[in-house]
């Protein structure tokens, strides 16, 4: 049988070391997953914001081109003064 050999203290001091390093770092890494997904959850977040403001963009010209028609249709071309709500009508050659 073999005989056992202890490690002296300094050996062991590092052995502990490098062990409260690897807990560390697990630590950290764990940390860092929690800062990602909350990260992740903001973007969708703002990605969700952005669309929703995209939309009502595109709903907002779908409304206007449908209220310059209904505008063009009673006034007929022209050009209108917003400040004063003043349209004055296109010539007509």
């Amino acid at each position: 049988m073999a005989e056992e050999i202890k490690f002296i203290e300094e050996e062991m001091n590092k052995i502990k070391e490098f062990q409260e390093i690897y807990i560390n770092a697990q630590q950290a890494l764990g940390q860092v997953s929690v800062a990602k997904i909350r990260l992740e959850q903001q973007l969708d977040s703002l990605n969700n914001t952005e669309n929703e403001i995209k939309n009502k963009f595109t709903e907002t010209q779908k409304n206007e081109q449908e209220f310059i028609g209904k505008i063009t249709e009673k006034y007929g071309d022209g050009t209108l003064n917003p400040e004063t709500g003043t349209f004055t009508p296109n010539k007509s050659e």
